[in-house]
Protein backbone atom coordinates (compact mmCIF):
# COMPACT_ATOMS: atom_id res chain seq x y z
CA UNK A 1 0.00 0.00 0.00
CA UNK A 2 1.24 3.25 -1.17
CA UNK A 3 1.97 5.35 1.74
CA UNK A 4 0.55 9.37 1.63
CA UNK A 5 3.72 11.86 1.68
CA UNK A 6 4.23 13.88 4.76
CA UNK A 7 2.90 17.44 4.74
CA UNK A 8 5.14 20.33 5.28
CA UNK A 9 3.30 23.38 6.63
CA UNK A 10 4.91 26.72 5.42
CA UNK A 11 7.21 28.12 8.14
CA UNK A 12 6.24 31.48 8.29
CA UNK A 13 9.20 32.25 10.53
CA UNK A 14 11.72 32.43 7.39
CA UNK A 15 10.09 34.78 5.37
CA UNK A 16 10.43 38.69 6.30
CA UNK A 17 7.91 40.87 7.36
CA UNK A 18 6.29 42.78 4.22
CA UNK A 19 7.42 46.42 6.08
CA UNK A 20 10.96 46.58 7.33
CA UNK A 21 12.09 50.03 8.00
CA UNK A 22 15.66 49.37 6.83
CA UNK A 23 14.63 48.21 3.60
CA UNK A 24 13.28 51.82 3.05
CA UNK A 25 11.22 51.08 -0.01
CA UNK A 26 9.18 48.24 2.26
CA UNK A 27 7.64 51.21 4.20
CA UNK A 28 5.82 52.32 0.86
CA UNK A 29 5.77 49.37 -1.24
CA UNK A 30 3.99 47.31 2.33
CA UNK A 31 0.67 46.21 1.98
CA UNK A 32 -1.27 48.26 5.04
CA UNK A 33 -4.71 46.04 4.70
CA UNK A 34 -5.35 42.38 4.88
CA UNK A 35 -4.66 40.62 1.40
CA UNK A 36 -7.87 39.74 -0.47
CA UNK A 37 -7.97 36.24 -1.52
CA UNK A 38 -9.67 36.31 -5.32
CA UNK A 39 -10.63 33.56 -7.70
CA UNK A 40 -7.97 32.59 -10.46
CA UNK A 41 -9.61 32.30 -13.95
CA UNK A 42 -9.85 29.33 -16.48
CA UNK A 43 -7.24 31.04 -18.01
CA UNK A 44 -4.69 31.92 -14.90
CA UNK A 45 -4.49 28.30 -13.98
CA UNK A 46 -4.54 26.33 -17.22
CA UNK A 47 -1.57 28.33 -19.04
CA UNK A 48 0.79 28.45 -20.26
CA UNK A 49 2.35 25.41 -21.35
CA UNK A 50 5.91 25.57 -22.22
CA UNK A 51 7.88 23.11 -24.45
CA UNK A 52 11.13 23.02 -25.79
CA UNK A 53 10.14 24.36 -29.00
CA UNK A 54 9.53 27.59 -27.10
CA UNK A 55 12.96 28.12 -26.20
CA UNK A 56 16.06 28.64 -28.37
CA UNK A 57 18.75 26.67 -28.27
CA UNK A 58 21.13 29.68 -26.99
CA UNK A 59 18.30 31.13 -24.80
CA UNK A 60 20.52 29.92 -21.72
CA UNK A 61 23.86 31.62 -22.87
CA UNK A 62 24.26 34.82 -21.59
CA UNK A 63 27.68 34.90 -23.05
CA UNK A 64 26.23 34.69 -26.58
CA UNK A 65 22.71 35.69 -27.04
CA UNK A 66 23.15 39.34 -26.78
CA UNK A 67 26.82 39.81 -28.19
CA UNK A 68 28.37 40.77 -31.53
CA UNK A 69 29.54 37.89 -33.23
CA UNK A 70 33.22 37.38 -32.30
CA UNK A 71 32.34 39.57 -29.65
CA UNK A 72 32.33 38.71 -25.76
CA UNK A 73 30.97 40.45 -22.31
CA UNK A 74 33.47 41.96 -20.65
CA UNK A 75 33.64 40.10 -16.69
CA UNK A 76 34.50 36.97 -14.87
CA UNK A 77 32.47 33.82 -16.90
CA UNK A 78 30.50 31.87 -14.76
CA UNK A 79 27.74 28.86 -15.08
CA UNK A 80 24.71 28.80 -13.15
CA UNK A 81 23.27 25.28 -12.72
CA UNK A 82 21.17 23.00 -10.32
CA UNK A 83 17.97 21.04 -10.05
CA UNK A 84 14.30 22.23 -9.57
CA UNK A 85 12.66 19.83 -6.40
CA UNK A 86 9.82 19.06 -4.96
CA UNK A 87 10.05 18.91 -1.05
CA UNK A 88 10.78 15.47 -1.20
CA UNK A 89 13.59 15.97 -3.50
CA UNK A 90 11.68 14.70 -6.50
CA UNK A 91 12.84 16.84 -9.72
CA UNK A 92 10.62 18.74 -11.64
CA UNK A 93 10.70 18.89 -15.82
CA UNK A 94 10.26 20.92 -18.07
CA UNK A 95 10.01 23.96 -15.73
CA UNK A 96 11.05 27.43 -17.28
CA UNK A 97 13.40 29.50 -15.63
CA UNK A 98 14.15 32.81 -16.38
CA UNK A 99 16.94 34.88 -15.36
CA UNK A 100 17.98 38.60 -15.73
CA UNK A 101 20.64 40.68 -13.90
CA UNK A 102 23.51 43.37 -13.74
CA UNK A 103 26.39 43.00 -15.60
CA UNK A 104 30.02 42.74 -14.70
CA UNK A 105 30.10 46.49 -13.40
CA UNK A 106 26.93 46.74 -11.80
CA UNK A 107 24.60 48.00 -14.25
CA UNK A 108 21.31 46.78 -15.94
CA UNK A 109 20.27 47.75 -19.77
CA UNK A 110 17.21 49.55 -18.82
CA UNK A 111 16.58 52.86 -19.30
CA UNK A 112 16.17 53.68 -15.50
CA UNK A 113 19.31 52.81 -14.28
CA UNK A 114 21.55 55.81 -14.27
CA UNK A 115 24.58 54.01 -12.32
CA UNK A 116 27.61 56.01 -14.12
CA UNK A 117 28.90 51.86 -14.77
CA UNK A 118 29.25 51.68 -18.38
CA UNK A 119 27.03 49.68 -20.26
CA UNK A 120 28.83 46.13 -21.97
CA UNK A 121 27.58 46.39 -25.46
CA UNK A 122 27.86 42.45 -25.71
CA UNK A 123 25.99 41.72 -22.64
CA UNK A 124 21.85 41.64 -22.70
CA UNK A 125 21.56 40.38 -18.99
CA UNK A 126 18.93 38.30 -19.46
CA UNK A 127 18.20 34.63 -20.34
CA UNK A 128 15.88 31.56 -19.99
CA UNK A 129 16.30 27.87 -19.80
CA UNK A 130 13.33 24.74 -19.35
CA UNK A 131 14.53 22.79 -16.85
CA UNK A 132 15.33 18.92 -18.70
CA UNK A 133 13.63 15.71 -17.86
CA UNK A 134 15.93 15.47 -14.87
CA UNK A 135 14.86 18.76 -13.74
CA UNK A 136 18.25 20.09 -14.43
CA UNK A 137 19.16 23.90 -15.69
CA UNK A 138 22.21 25.62 -16.30
CA UNK A 139 23.12 29.30 -17.62
CA UNK A 140 26.40 30.16 -18.91
CA UNK A 141 26.77 34.52 -18.22
CA UNK A 142 29.20 36.60 -16.61
CA UNK A 143 29.83 36.97 -12.63
CA UNK A 144 26.87 40.58 -12.42
CA UNK A 145 29.08 43.67 -10.22
CA UNK A 146 27.73 45.10 -7.54
CA UNK A 147 26.02 48.31 -7.69
CA UNK A 148 25.26 51.29 -5.40
CA UNK A 149 21.01 52.07 -4.27
CA UNK A 150 19.47 55.11 -2.66
CA UNK A 151 18.75 53.04 0.81
CA UNK A 152 20.81 54.93 2.62
CA UNK A 153 24.45 56.56 2.46
CA UNK A 154 26.71 54.15 1.07
CA UNK A 155 24.58 51.47 0.20
CA UNK A 156 25.76 48.52 -2.16
CA UNK A 157 23.62 45.45 -3.44
CA UNK A 158 25.62 41.96 -3.24
CA UNK A 159 26.15 40.41 -6.70
CA UNK A 160 23.20 38.59 -7.44
CA UNK A 161 20.84 37.55 -10.34
CA UNK A 162 17.04 37.54 -10.18
CA UNK A 163 15.06 33.63 -10.60
CA UNK A 164 12.18 33.55 -11.94
CA UNK A 165 10.34 29.73 -11.96
CA UNK A 166 7.47 29.32 -13.73
CA UNK A 167 4.82 26.27 -12.80
CA UNK A 168 2.13 24.93 -14.50
CA UNK A 169 -0.09 28.31 -14.82
CA UNK A 170 0.12 32.35 -14.60
CA UNK A 171 -0.37 32.54 -11.55
CA UNK A 172 2.14 29.78 -10.45
CA UNK A 173 5.34 31.96 -11.44
CA UNK A 174 7.75 32.56 -7.90
CA UNK A 175 10.84 35.16 -8.36
CA UNK A 176 14.19 35.06 -5.94
CA UNK A 177 17.48 36.67 -6.17
CA UNK A 178 20.50 34.33 -5.84
CA UNK A 179 23.44 35.51 -4.50
CA UNK A 180 26.88 34.14 -4.50
CA UNK A 181 29.30 32.30 -2.07
CA UNK A 182 32.12 34.64 -0.08
CA UNK A 183 30.43 37.81 -0.91
CA UNK A 184 31.12 40.23 1.92
CA UNK A 185 28.13 42.16 1.40
CA UNK A 186 25.79 39.70 1.96
CA UNK A 187 25.76 39.97 5.41
CA UNK A 188 25.43 43.76 5.15
CA UNK A 189 23.08 44.64 2.78
CA UNK A 190 19.26 45.43 3.61
CA UNK A 191 17.31 43.41 1.84
CA UNK A 192 19.08 39.99 2.55
CA UNK A 193 19.07 41.49 6.35
CA UNK A 194 15.21 41.57 5.92
CA UNK A 195 15.45 37.65 6.62
CA UNK A 196 15.45 36.69 9.86
CA UNK A 197 16.22 32.95 9.51
CA UNK A 198 19.75 32.39 8.96
CA UNK A 199 18.93 28.55 6.64
CA UNK A 200 17.12 30.85 4.29
CA UNK A 201 19.86 33.04 3.20
CA UNK A 202 21.56 30.15 2.71
CA UNK A 203 19.20 28.48 0.08
CA UNK A 204 19.65 31.83 -1.26
CA UNK A 205 23.77 31.59 -1.84
CA UNK A 206 24.93 29.36 -5.05
CA UNK A 207 27.98 27.68 -3.93
CA UNK A 208 31.36 27.13 -6.13
CA UNK A 209 31.32 23.66 -7.40
CA UNK A 210 34.82 22.74 -9.15
CA UNK A 211 33.40 19.42 -10.22
CA UNK A 212 31.62 21.69 -12.85
CA UNK A 213 33.98 24.23 -13.77
CA UNK A 214 35.20 24.58 -17.68
CA UNK A 215 39.10 24.76 -16.94
CA UNK A 216 40.29 27.92 -18.69
CA UNK A 217 36.53 28.84 -19.27
CA UNK A 218 34.27 29.14 -16.65
CA UNK A 219 34.02 29.22 -13.06
CA UNK A 220 30.54 27.10 -12.25
CA UNK A 221 28.05 27.83 -9.10
CA UNK A 222 25.56 25.29 -8.22
CA UNK A 223 21.82 26.62 -7.18
CA UNK A 224 19.29 24.41 -6.47
CA UNK A 225 15.93 26.02 -6.40
CA UNK A 226 13.29 23.86 -3.74
CA UNK A 227 10.04 24.77 -4.34
CA UNK A 228 7.79 23.66 -1.35
CA UNK A 229 9.18 21.90 2.18
CA UNK A 230 10.97 22.69 5.29
CA UNK A 231 14.37 23.14 2.64
CA UNK A 232 12.30 25.71 0.27
CA UNK A 233 13.86 28.45 -1.85
CA UNK A 234 13.12 32.15 -0.41
CA UNK A 235 10.60 33.85 -2.49
CA UNK A 236 10.06 37.12 -3.16
CA UNK A 237 6.41 36.91 -3.86
CA UNK A 238 5.40 35.17 -0.81
CA UNK A 239 3.65 37.00 2.19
Amino acid sequence: MKQDAEYYQRDPNIHPVACTPSYKSSITRSPRFSLISLENSISEITGPVFSHSDIDPGDNDLLTNFAQSNESPIGQRIILHGHVLDENSRTIPNTLIEIWQANACGRYRHKNDTYLAPIDPNFGGCGRALTDGDGYFYFRTVMPGAYPWQNYVNSWRPAHIHVSVFGASFVQRLITQCYFEGDPLIPICPIVQTIPNPNAIEQLTARLDLNATIPFDAIAYKFDIILRGRRSTLFENRF
